[in-house]
């Protein structure tokens, strides 16, 4: 363990509650945050209290690591992301995945928001990634490898593991939930992309755009963690619908999408429950 994720990790496990091992990480995206209401038995710490790390400055993301129960489930959730056009470092992002394998998890859940460009998957539905296209410039692997963490060279061919996205999609059907699955393609952003960059983007097999995910699997697989994500579709992307994209409507849409995961998380939660060692 580095210097610094040792002094992290005595931070956090002054909070941690005594014996706490979380099963997984689930890390919340915008618009998303009303999920985390549902953790019993909560100890929060501030990103701002944790050493390299800062609080985010986007609405609608709290910049809370929260330790606690979903469904009797142990789990870290992380209440609000940082993103690298706030102008923070990977290693903040690192610092935030990394603490999640520290503690135990063995699977990392990514919720976030995301445009579509797929006609029939609108604003307020869901869309399971099962693949993503980084076109962030640059990766948060880059630099020297710890290899007390993971491989200098990881594989990203099961990104996104396929038994948890089975045990995702029958949860969905479960309790009724459309669930498509797509290609998630990262942007820095913060300017949301042209209609030109989505016609791009749909030649090269993109289903759905965003300013974030991307760094946390590929930091979550480096780590060891199985990892899946679903997107919660706040509008459709740039040239495909007369409406106009901005924030707002990211977290209105957003909170329409929250009340579709704040059912089919927790219910997943059971399985994965059941699956992961």
């Amino acid at each position: 363990m580095s210097p610094q994720m040792a002094e992290v990790m005595q931070v956090i496990n002054r909070y941690a509650p005594q014996g706490f091992v979380p099963k997984a990480g689930l890390i919340l995206g915008s618009g998303l945050s009303s999920l985390a209401d549902q953790i019993t038995n909560p100890v929060s710490i501030p990103y701002q209290a944790i050493p390299g790390l800062q609080a985010g400055g986007v609405a609608g993301h709290a910049s809370l690591l929260v330790m606690g129960y979903l469904n009797n489930v142990p789990i870290v959730c992380l209440r609000g992301r940082l993103h690298l056009y706030e102008g923070v470092s990977y290693e903040s992002i690192r610092i935030l995945v990394r603490i999640v394998r520290r503690l135990g998890a063995s699977a990392f859940i990514i919720t976030c928001a995301a445009g579509s460009m797929r006609p029939e998957v609108g604003p307020g539905d869901l869309m399971m990634i099962n693949d993503h296209i980084n076109f962030h410039p640059g990766n948060p692997l880059v630099g020297p490898n710890d290899e007390t963490i993971g491989p200098r060279f990881v594989s990203m061919e099961d990104a996104y593991d396929p038994m948890l996205q089975e045990l995702m999609q029958g949860a969905a059907n479960r309790i009724g939930i459309p669930l498509s699955r797509g290609v998630y393609i990262s942007t820095l952003g913060p300017s949301f992309e042209t209609p030109a960059e989505i016609r791009a983007y749909r030649q090269w097999g993109a289903d759905a755009v965003g300013m974030s995910v991307v760094p946390e699997v590929i930091i979550a697989r480096h780590s060891g963690m199985r990892v899946a994500c679903v997107a919660a579709i706040t509008n459709a992307a740039a040239g495909l619908s007369k409406e106009k994209i901005s924030h707002e409507g990211t977290l209105h849409f957003g909170e329409i999408a929250a009340r579709k995961l704040i059912k089919l998380i927790p219910e997943f939660m059971k399985d994965m429950n059941n699956v992961l060692v």
